[in-house]
């Protein structure tokens, strides 16, 4: 099977978009895999498809694979990338459009400099949606009117090699476990990064997140993400970073975030206030390749 593909990055993060608004191309985890790989396929960090409207208050419906061939929940720099493609394919000429995604309903907005800012929804804390098992952890820094374990801000992750970090816990639409590092050149993203994907506590896996804060309005971040390693940035993983750095009295409301790929802006005034991200998302080629009859 022949399909065309156009391929896009969104500060380093780079995604194999697929059209599916005309029909749908029926592709198998391992055809996802296939297209993901650097060596073999075209390379990219998730795959991207767009497909019609499900229903009548949104313009389209995203689906997100990771490079393992999994699908996820959300994906924030892919979500940029995501509104780039459908105003360049001439899919619709709005600069502001609702999408549906697995968790839910996003809006994305084009802005006049070609930034891209997206409504990623409010952070949610409440363990059973992460999901997260806190019987796996040890609660720290409970507030003395916390209501429950959702109000807990930082949690004891036991690793079994010897390190047990520090971490919030939160959802973006995908789950995140945050840590703050002295220096995240030196972080141990590599060795803790997989072991924290797998955790006991994250029954759906994990991205984890290491942040060194800069000062109030800046940090640095790299994030290893579940089924597909550490990448160059994740758009969720700088929301759940901006999130964490704000519940525990580090961050101000209005954040940039350095990745290895570029740079973001996360605002977030607090509560169920929703979380906006603003960054930049390039049309990089646009291509055909052959898929394997047998993979």
């Amino acid at each position: 099977m022949r399909i065309s593909f156009t391929k896009m990055q969104g500060a380093g993060n780079d995604f194999v978009v697929l059209d599916e608004t005309r029909e749908r191309l029926n592709l198998t985890p391992a055809h996802y895999r296939f297209l993901a790989d650097r060596h073999f396929g075209i390379g990219a960090d998730q795959i991207l498809t767009v497909r019609p409207a499900p229903q009548p208050d949104v313009d389209f419906e995203y689906v997100i694979h990771n490079a393992d061939g999994g699908e996820v929940e959300q994906c924030g720099n892919g979500s940029r990338c995501f509104v780039r493609f459908v105003r360049e394919q001439g899919l619709t000429d709005k600069t502001t459009v609702r999408v549906k995604v697995h968790g839910g309903v996003i809006t994305l907005q084009e802005m006049p400099d070609g930034q891209v800012t997206v409504d990623m929804g409010a952070p949610v804390f409440d363990l059973p949606q992460v999901p997260f098992a806190p019987e796996h952890a040890q609660a720290l820094d409970a507030p003395a009117s916390a209501a429950s374990s959702a109000d807990v801000l930082a949690w004891q992750l036991p690793l079994g090699n010897g390190d047990s970090p520090r971490v919030g816990v939160v959802s973006m639409g995908n789950p995140h476990a945050v840590q703050v590092v002295a220096d995240v050149d030196t972080a141990p993203v590599l060795t803790q990064g997989p072991l924290i994907e797998h955790h006991a506590a994250f029954p759906k896996r994990v991205n984890a997140g290491f942040m060194q804060v800069l000062s109030r309005g800046a940090v640095r971040l790299r994030v290893f993400e579940r089924g597909s390693g550490e990448t160059l940035a994740c758009g969720t993983g700088a929301c759940a970073a901006v999130v964490t750095g704000i519940r525990w009295g580090l961050l101000d409301a209005c954040v940039t975030v350095h990745t290895h790929g570029g740079t973001l802006t996360i605002e977030w005034q607090g509560g169920d206030t929703p979380v906006r991200m603003t960054g930049p998302s390039t049309t990089v080629f646009q291509g055909e390749i052959t898929l394997p009859d047998t993979l």
